[in-house]
């Protein structure tokens, strides 16, 4: 289901625009329409909206006159005018897309897409920082046994952010700094550490999923608490996200 809210000055764009919407194939719900965009201002900011269908051009306040005044947007906005000149301040206004009159059905369906897609990601990215947070919160306190020069080494793998192969060695990364040079290759590490805080999210790396501070999708890595930063495999990118 997609929220949107339409903003625009003249009737018959408004009723032509709306009825696309309520005829179109996708789950589309019209929360409001207004003429002015003053008066969508604390409406806006008082609802769930996902998507604002926008034109520039109108009496009193202008189109990107509003966007001023929402502040943390978290709405997608689709511009629609007749006017072609403000595309490319549309794009520093982060538009999703930019429609001219008359709307081209197809175009508009492919905007809606574009809103839908968008919405599944923002949910996505919700959903990641929450498991994050509640990983940071309530990881156990684990200990394992390192066998290092001869010796064996305790660690809380709650100190543990990463493991990083070295070809047929590894390295361990703790949260204070140290780190530990093991004559064992990096899937001995992955079956000693424990699964459900633990995933090797790339050829040469073990991470802790409760050490994840970001993950940045399009950049397709991972920021860890120590800044360190980790490619996620392609094959792997998957499997992470439905362990988290």
């Amino acid at each position: 289901m997609l929220n949107v809210v339409i903003i625009d000055d003249e009737k018959k764009a408004i009723d032509s625009l709306e009825w696309e919407l309520k005829n179109s194939e996708l789950q589309v719900t019209i929360l409001g329409v207004f003429t002015k965009a003053a008066d969508a201002v604390s409406f806006v900011q008082s609802h769930s909206v996902d998507c604002i269908f926008l034109d520039v051009e109108m009496p009193g306040m202008d189109g990107f006159s509003f966007l001023s005044k929402c502040s943390d947007r978290t709405f997608s906005v689709i511009f629609t005018t007749a006017f072609n000149e403000y595309a490319i301040k549309a794009i520093k206004e982060r538009a999703l897309d930019y429609l001219l009159k008359p709307i081209d059905s197809e175009d508009l369906n492919n905007a809606l897409l574009k809103a839908y897609n968008e919405k599944k990601d923002k949910i996505l990215q919700k959903l990641l920082e929450d498991k994050l947070l509640q990983l940071n919160t309530d990881s156990s306190h684990i200990r394992i046994s390192i066998p290092i020069d001869g010796k064996l080494i305790f660690i809380d793998t709650d100190e543990i952010i990463y493991c990083e192969s070295q070809g047929n060695y590894s390295k361990i990364y703790l949260e204070n700094g140290e780190s530990y040079f093991l004559t064992k290759k990096l899937k001995f590490l992955e079956e000693l550490l424990p699964n459900e805080l633990f995933f090797r999210i790339h050829n040469s790396f073990v991470i802790g999923l409760h050490k994840v501070r970001a993950f940045y999708k399009n950049d397709s890595y991972v920021l860890m608490t120590n800044k360190k930063k980790i490619p996620v495999s392609r094959q792997r990118k998957t499997d992470f996200l439905n362990k988290l």
